[in-house]
């Protein structure tokens, strides 16, 4: 096929083809592996039978653990079969219900995203951030890009709520604030998204900083407003405009393009039923820090009391069984 001088005619389509070819190429190796290693065990176990050899059997068994966990894999991928998981994935963290406290919330998750994306390897790029009034952050976006970013990440879309005693608070009471994660694949280059420039409204403006000597003095940062659909993106992390201009416009199409997936659904899916306020009764996710300890998804019953390992990016316990289609049970996952 790509011998043929006419498939490179157009070199897009013929580089999607060969990427297409690939991850198709992938699953169907996994497949042969395991059905490989469930012949071998299950030719261990006959001939452990035919010994009587306990020896055998023991082996037998252990090999038959190893193709259990592979066809495990083998699931979970499929659960990562969607049409844009293998994307990067465009992540916002927005503060909610709960002032301060919840800006400085808003910041403690950007931070573990940002460390479970460490955790696959994956790149991070910082976006935006506006910075809180007095702590954390207001709002704050990056992209992460590597393999199945945001076929992971887009588990981690809905509104988190933290319980814990707040530094904010000089009589130390106990405060309950809510912070909103958005996820969206970011779209390949050669995916055509029509915006018209006159449908956009650009602004621009000084870059927020720390001051001092680094601040940045020229209006390099970018906000861009979609004006039919309302989305806004706004960037600032390079200091040259034209590089913010150009990351502003990658992130509004792939915004656009998430919108009209999600528009072409004739019925609502599960992620457009959690675009509720960020408040009391519509999180996917609680983080308990006081009283007690427990960080529970409430979509799972998945539970741990490992809050500091979550907190620094420790969610695979978390997101695979949500990826996987567990619902509502109890599941600890502190062993």
């Amino acid at each position: 096929m790509s011998e043929d001088a006419a498939f490179w005619t157009d070199a897009a389509k013929a580089q999607a083809l060969l990427k297409e070819k690939a991850q198709l190429e992938q699953v169907t190796q996994a497949y042969e592996k395991v059905r490989r290693s469930l012949d071998d065990a299950q030719a261990l176990h006959e001939l452990a039978e035919e010994a009587r050899d306990e020896g055998t059997r023991a082996e037998a068994a252990q090999a038959a653990q190893g193709v259990d966990e592979d066809l495990e894999a083998l699931e979970f991928q499929k659960m990562l079969a969607g049409p844009h998981d293998r994307a990067g994935a465009i992540v916002e963290v927005k503060s909610g219900a709960g002032g301060v406290e919840a800006m400085d919330w808003a910041a403690m998750l950007y931070r573990m995203y940002s460390r479970y994306c460490e955790r696959k390897g994956w790149e991070v790029e910082p976006a935006d951030l506006v910075a809180g009034e007095e702590a954390g952050i207001s709002s704050a976006s990056f992209i992460a890009r590597g393999d199945y970013a945001y076929g992971f990440l887009k588990a981690e879309r809905g509104v988190h709520r933290l319980v814990r005693i707040s530094p904010f608070d000089q009589n130390a009471r106990r405060q309950t604030s809510f912070a909103a994660v958005d996820v969206t694949p970011e779209v390949e280059d050669d995916i055509v998204i029509d915006i018209k420039e006159a449908d956009v409204r650009i602004d621009t403006y000084r870059s927020s900083g720390a001051g001092g000597q680094k601040v940045n003095k020229t209006d390099s940062a970018v906000r861009m407003t979609h004006l039919p659909t309302g989305i806004v993106v706004a960037v600032q992390n390079e200091r040259s405009q034209q590089k913010n201009r150009s990351v502003a416009w990658k992130i509004l199409r792939s915004r656009l393009y998430d919108f009209e997936e999600r528009k072409r659904q004739a019925a609502r899916d599960a992620v457009e039923a959690q675009k509720k306020d960020i408040d009391f009764g519509s999180q996917i996710r609680s983080y308990v820090l006081q009283p007690y300890r427990l960080v529970k998804d409430l979509r799972t019953g998945v539970e741990t009391g490992k809050v500091d390992d979550v907190l620094d990016g420790d969610l695979d316990g978390f997101i695979q069984p949500y990826l996987l289609g567990v619902r509502r049970t109890d599941r600890v996952v502190d062993d």
